[in-house]
């Protein structure tokens, strides 16, 4: 592997997403290539129905492709079976979606904790990454509380804080803003800013808003299944 290679976090080649619809095949992704540098941040814009969501899903290993390569640190994700893939996700991706996806009966601790005890972590070791976490992203005060008890804002912010403790290489954001008033928007997406310039996380951040999209380092839009200069 090539020093190039090796500070990449992700890198796709000529992928192809194609999906069966009754006779007919539907091919939602045509060829995309993307490297992604550590610590870059990417913003990925595109038009409803698209192919952004599943563009996201393929580069973290939740969906198969037709065609073509995805690599996560340099290792190729197709190679492997479902429980390597997954052990792949764990150690070197966080997710960030749209809406929360908290367990509602867990505090903000125990929600934020969960990727470390899925690692098999002990909760005795786990919590104090979860409480630091959530003090990292403005959250000391609301420790203890259950997602019900928080702001919109508040919820999207210990979700950020859940995809980031594991440390991983990337996080993958797919309209994690879309859910929330313009003010809760901004502060939220300058916190992503903070956090990937302070821990060098790369960020790829699929969004519907071309204003947010321009303050990433780099922004790219899908148009009929490539990937173009936006």
């Amino acid at each position: 592997m090539s020093k190039q290679e090796s500070e990449m976090v992700i890198t796709c080649r000529d992928l192809t997403k194609t999906y069966a619809q009754g006779d007919l095949s539907v091919t939602v992704l045509n060829g995309v290539n993307l490297d992604l540098a550590r610590g870059e941040s990417l913003a990925i814009v595109g038009a409803s129905g698209s192919g952004k969501s599943t563009l996201l899903h393929l580069l973290g290993g939740l969906d198969s492709i037709s065609s073509g390569s995805v690599s996560i640190l340099g290792q190729d994700v197709a190679k492997m079976n479902e429980t390597q893939r997954g052990e792949l996700r764990n150690r070197s991706l966080g997710f960030v979606y749209q809406f929360h996806h908290l367990l509602p009966e867990f505090t903000a601790t125990e929600n934020v904790a969960m990727p470390l005890l899925i690692r098999g972590m002990k909760p005795v070791d786990a919590h104090p990454q979860a409480i630091a976490m959530l003090e990292q992203v403005g959250l000391a005060h609301r420790l203890h509380h259950q997602p019900t008890e928080l702001s919109g804002g508040e919820r999207q912010r210990v979700a950020v804080a859940r995809a980031l403790v594991t440390r991983p290489a990337c996080v993958l954001a797919d309209e994690p803003t879309g859910n929330l008033d313009r003010n809760s928007a901004h502060t939220l997406f300058e916190l992503m800013q903070e956090l990937n310039a302070r821990l060098q996380t790369s960020f790829i951040i699929v969004t519907h808003d071309l204003e947010l999209a321009s303050r990433m380092q780099r922004s790219l839009q899908l148009v009929d299944g490539r990937l173009t200069s936006s």
